[in-house]
């Protein structure tokens, strides 16, 4: 998002006399996941419930998340209901030119490929099947091609797990998809803010 840039580069000129080309490496990779926050009540009917077969159900929203692979700063985001398929809203996530995208399985299927090839990049996410013949060394390759996707993508996880212990985004404050939206991009704001300036101490140590 353009604000997400622009505030970025505020921070950074408080920050440093450096430019902020020369402390973010050169994009390589976005990171796309999703993240349910319960509503602010049960009365949003705005919201929806999301299911997980390991956890129970939330009636709330789902922040989906695009996030550079590199430096793990938010570039883009949408908010859903919480009952709309990860993959169908995937393309809400993604910036422009977003090199290889990281996923997990719940991003597979035609519609978000799609989005990603549309935006010039190069979907990269776990499959759970696999098609090929007995002693071709499919299900070895299948394994590779999940661990890598895997090593990288779950770095998307440290984002929501601050966000958490931060800013405190596991419940909505206000009810409605809009007043929803405002909340998770506040608290992006608020982590790009520190993750930046994050870099920035580092690059300058």
């Amino acid at each position: 998002m353009a604000l997400f840039k622009a505030l970025l580069i505020a921070v950074w000129y408080d920050l440093s006399d450096v430019k902020l080309a020369e402390a973010v490496t050169v994009k390589t990779g976005t990171l796309v996941d999703a993240t349910v926050i319960a509503a602010a009540s049960r009365g949003d009917s705005d919201a929806g419930w999301a299911a997980h077969r390991k956890r129970k159900a939330v009636h709330g929203f789902k922040a989906h998340v695009g996030a550079d692979a590199d430096t793990a700063i938010v570039e883009e985001l949408s908010v859903t209901p919480g009952n709309v398929h990860d993959g169908r809203a995937g393309h809400g996530a993604l910036p422009d030119d977003p090199g290889v995208v990281y996923a997990d399985s719940g991003y597979r299927g035609h519609a978000f490929a799609s989005a990603v090839h549309a935006k010039g990049g190069f979907p990269h996410v776990v499959q759970t099947g696999v098609w090929g013949r007995d002693g071709d060394d499919a299900l070895r390759k299948l394994k590779s091609w999940n661990h890598g996707v895997r090593r990288v993508r779950c770095r998307i996880e440290r984002i929501f797990g601050t966000w958490r212990r931060s800013y405190g985004p596991r419940r909505m404050r206000w009810r409605g998809l809009a007043k929803a939206f405002l909340q998770v991009r506040l608290t992006a704001i608020a982590y790009n803010f520190k993750r930046t300036a994050n870099i920035l101490r580092s690059s300058n140590a």
